[in-house]
């Protein structure tokens, strides 16, 4: 069952009207409300379709939050052929918030590695909802290094709230794990693709992120911190949050601007929850033709390449 948003109540009224209508008609054969529930219908999508192009960036926080939307092991399944996972960084245990492992990618063996949120109560819990310990980053260098010595290519699906601030996880250094895990990506000699696919947020995203090509779905978000943790910070209270994001600029738009992404790919009307399917192939479609676009450059021209990107991030858009 699809979930609504808090703004999306109106959309939600419609549908419902249109359903109950429809299972009305399901009922009752001889009632004919056919060109009522087609009128409905076109209201409902045209409303669908006019709240999503104008949504603020709280509300592209809210969506890129969404329940229903796909995430890393729904990517998997749709795109990845063959996928073998490989658990634990050698040191110290497994983190299931982030998964990793090999694969075929359209024909190309792969290495594809990104946080997993989980989709209920059960599963969340699991992969203590997408935030990962330094286990999880150590984890990624040792697959990042796999893909280096076997010369496959990198795809990162980055979809979370920051790294696990427990207490624990300071112990065992999460922060110096985040800071190698970034060299790691910036150093590798093979092509290296990130897509934010919900959330991308603080160290913890751009551990896995700093690839050749960054791209972002629609109503997808990136920063350094979450517009709860800024508002926090700045008006010691979460309540500014939805200033918070927008001052933050944290929407693809926004950082597409700023030079700090460098594609942004259309949703279905509606996100991507509407359409999961959907979202994933074009997904797909847009991996692989970034792939072709870096194939020929030697590991020099792609450390080159991905150095020169990260080192221009603040340079223009500002004005």
């Amino acid at each position: 069952m699809l979930s609504y948003l808090e703004f999306e109540k109106p959309i939600a009224e419609l549908e419902g009207k249109v359903q109950e209508l429809k299972t009305l008609a399901q009922e009752d054969p001889s009632v004919s409300i056919s060109d009522e529930v087609a009128k409905l219908e076109t209201k409902a999508a045209q409303l669908l379709k006019d709240t999503y192009s104008r949504l603020d960036p709280w509300q592209k926080t809210q969506v890129a939050r969404h329940p229903n939307r796909p995430h890393f092991v729904d990517y998997v399944k749709g795109l990845i052929q063959d996928f073998t996972p490989l658990a634990g960084d050698r040191l110290f245990a497994e983190d299931a918030a982030i998964i990793g492992g090999l694969g075929r990618f359209r024909g190309r063996s792969v290495v594809v590695m990104g946080h997993e949120k989980g989709s209920d109560m059960e599963t969340r819990m699991r992969h203590n909802f997408g935030m990962a310990r330094p286990e999880g980053y150590r984890k990624g260098i040792r697959l990042l290094d796999m893909a280096e010595r076997f010369d496959m290519p990198v795809i990162t699906l980055v979809d979370t709230a920051g790294a696990y601030p427990g207490i624990g996880s300071e112990e065992r250094g999460v922060a110096e794990a985040i800071a190698r895990s970034m060299d790691r990506c910036l150093g590798l000699s093979v092509p290296m693709i990130s897509v934010v696919i919900g959330e991308g947020m603080s160290g913890g995203a751009i551990a896995i992120a700093a690839g050749n090509r960054v791209l972002m779905l629609e109503h997808s978000i990136y920063a350094v911190i979450s517009p709860e943790g800024c508002s926090s910070i700045l008006w010691r209270s979460s309540d500014k949050a939805k200033e918070a994001a927008t001052a933050m600029k944290v929407t693809a738009q926004s950082l597409e601007e700023l030079g700090i992404i460098d594609r942004i790919l259309p949703e279905p009307v509606g996100g991507a929850h509407r359409e999961r399917a959907q979202m994933i192939r074009e997904t797909g479609d847009a991996i692989e033709e970034e792939l072709r676009g870096l194939d020929g450059l030697d590991a020099d021209a792609l450390r080159r390449q991905r150095r020169e990107k990260f080192m221009a991030m603040g340079k223009h858009g500002l004005s």
